[in-house]
C-alpha cells in the first residue's frame, strides 16, 4: 500500500499546548495495545515527568500495552543549552525504571556521531489506531506548563494503515537492527560500539521509507473518491535522494494560486527558495509566517547573561531583512506577504504548508539547510481536493493570525544598530560570508 484513505472526520486539529498536553495524557490512558511515541527529547521537567508516570501507570493497568519511546540518543544525554551542571534526561529515565514494578522501553537514537551533525528529528506518537503528529517534544514549555509556552501544531489521525506504517518503520530500523540502544537500562556502547551504530544507521536510513511513501500523489490526477483525504507520509535524511525534500519542493513547484509557509527559522534552502520564487513569478500568492527573534527558542533576553548560541536569532533575522529588501518588488504587488508571529515571551514553532486549499503538509522539518541535509526527518501530505480540512484549518490560522505583523519594507525589521551590544559586536566580527557558510550548513 502506497498512500491511505481518511475521512475528515477521522481528522481532528488542536490549537494550543494547553491542548496538546491534555490530549497526549488523555491518549496514554486511552491506549490499550500499543503506544510509540518519538520525539527529539522527553525532558527531565515537571511536564516530561508527569508525561512517564502516565506512561507507567498505563502499563501498571494495562500490562500487556507494548510501549515504546525513541528520543535523539545525544540530546538525552545533555541539558538544556546552559546547563553545564545538568545530568541529562537519561538519569531520569533511569529513576523511573528503579522506581517502577514495570518496565516501559526508552530507545536513544543516534543519527550522526555528534549532536551537531544531525539528530533524530521524526516526528508522529502513536496510541493504537490514532497518530498524533506535532513538531512538538515534552518538556515544560512545549506543555506550557509554567505560564511560558512554545506554540507548534497538533493534529490527530485516526488511521491503522498510517500507525501501523509508523511503528513497522521504527520497528525494522532501529529495533530489529539492534541500532537504537535502550536508555533505561543496561550500558550504552562504547565509543567504538557507537561508531559501528551510526556507520550502519547511516547507511540504512538513506534507503528506508514509509511503506505507505512512494505514490506521486501530486502527478496522479486519478484521484480517490473526493469526500475522503489521501495520506501519504515521507521520510528522509540527508541532501540526496531525499523523499521528503523532494515532495515539499514538488507541493511548491504545483502550486498554482496561494501557498502558505510556516517556518520558526528563516533560512531557507536554495533549492526551495528558487521554487518559492519561480511560484512568485508565476503569479502565486505567498504568505510566509515566521517567528519573530524574540520568538526563537535560542533567544536570550537583554537582561539574561548572553552566551554564543544567542546569536542565532539574530542571523536569523539578518538574513530575513535582506530577503525582505531582495523581494520589494513582490511585496509591493501583494504576491509576497510576510508575516512575523510574536506574542509576549513565548515561542513559536510552527511548520509545514499548504498549498491551493487542497495539499497540506504537516512536518517536523524547519525547511532550513540542516533540516534538509543533516536530520533525520518525516511529514505527512495531505491529498485533500475538495478542501474538507480548510474550516479547522481556517481556526488555526486565526490564532496564528492574531499575534503576526505584516512586514510590508525591511526597515520594519530591527537592524544591527538596534540590537544589545553583545550580539551587535559579533556580528561585527562575523563577515556575511562566515555567516552564509554557518547557517548555510548547520542551522
Amino acid at each position: 500500500m502506497k498512500s491511505t484513505l481518511v475521512s475528515i472526520n477521522d481528522i481532528q486539529v488542536f490549537c494550543s499546548p494547553d491542548q496538546y498536553k491534555q490530549q497526549l495524557l488523555l491518549l496514554i490512558a486511552n491506549a490499550r495495545s500499543r503506544i510509540y511515541i518519538t520525539a527529539l527529547y522527553l525532558q527531565d521537567d515537571e511536564a516530561g515527568k508527569e508525561i512517564l508516570h502516565a506512561l507507567y501507570q498505563a502499563k501498571i493497568n494495562y500490562p500487556e500495552l507494548d510501549i515504546k519511546v525513541f528520543v535523539d540518543f545525544h540530546r538525552a544525554q545533555r541539558g538544556l543549552i546552559g546547563e553545564k551542571n545538568s545530568l541529562g534526561n537519561r538519569a531520569i529515565y533511569l529513576e523511573f525504571q528503579d522506581q517502577y514494578d514495570v518496565s516501559i522501553d526508552i530507545y536513544g537514537v543516534a543519527v550522526k556521531s555528534k549532536e551537531i551533525f544531525g539528530v533524530l528529528h521524526l516526528k508522529g506518537m502513536v496510541f493504537d489506531e490514532l497518530v498524533f503528529y506535532t513538531g512538538a517534544s515534552i518538556n515544560n514549555i512545549y506543555c506550557n506548563q509554567e505560564g511560558r509556552y512554545r506554540l507548534d501544531r497538533y493534529y490527530q489521525i485516526k488511521s491503522d494503515a498510517l500507525a501501523d506504517s509508523i511503528c513497522h518503520y521504527l520497528v525494522t530500523n532501529f529495533l530489529d537492527t539492534d541500532l537504537a540502544p535502550r536508555l533505561n537500562g543496561g550500558p550504552l556502547p562504547d565509543k567504538t560500539g557507537q561508531k559501528h551504530i551510526i556507520h550502519q544507521f547511516k547507511m540504512r536510513v538513506k534507503k528506508a521509507d514509509y511503506s505507505l511513501a512512494k505514490r506521486d500523489l501530486l502527478a496522479d490526477n486519478k484521484l480517490l473518491p473526493a469526500d475522503n483525504i489521501t495520506i501519504t507520509p515521507f521520510v528522509g535524511c540527508g541532501a540526496h535522494g531525499n523523499l521528503l525534500n523532494q515532495a515539499i519542493r514538488q507541493v511548491v513547484q504545483q502550486s498554482q494560486t496561494e501557498l502558505l509557509i510556516l517556518t520558526p527559522y528563516f533560512n531557507l534552502p536554495k533549492p526551495l527558495a528558487k521554487d518559492i520564487s519561480k511560484a512568485l513569478k508565476r503569479g502565486v500568492k505567498v504568505t510566509i509566517v515566521i517567528g519573530d527573534k524574540t520568538a526563537n527558542d535560542f533567544y536570550i533576553s537583554p537582561e539574561k547573561p548572553f552566551t554564543t548560541i544567542g546569536l542565532v536569532p539574530y542571523l536569523y533575522e539578518v538574513l530575513l531583512a535582506r530577503y525582505v529588501k531582495k523581494q520589494k518588488r513582490n511585496i509591493d504587488k501583494g504576491l509576497l506577504n510576510i508575516r512575523l508571529w510574536k506574542e509576549g515571551s513565548n515561542s513559536f514553532h510552527l511548520k509545514g504548508m499548504i498549498a491551493d486549499s487542497r495539499y497540506h503538509f504537516i512536518t517536523g522539518s524547519n525547511l532550513n539547510p540542516r533540516a534538509w541535509a543533516l536530520d533525520l526527518e518525516n511529514g505527512l501530505l495531505l491529498d485533500d481536493p475538495k478542501g474538507l480540512l480548510m474550516p479547522t484549518f481556517e481556526q488555526e490560522w486565526a490564532g496564528l493570525l492574531k499575534n503576526t505583523q505584516l512586514i510590508s519594507h525591511y526597515n520594519e525589521i530591527d537592524s544591527m544598530k538596534t540590537y544589545p551590544e553583545k550580539p551587535r559586536n559579533l556580528l561585527k566580527r562575523l563577515r556575511m560570508v562566515q555567516i552564509d557558510r554557518l547557517l548555510k550548513r548547520f542551522l
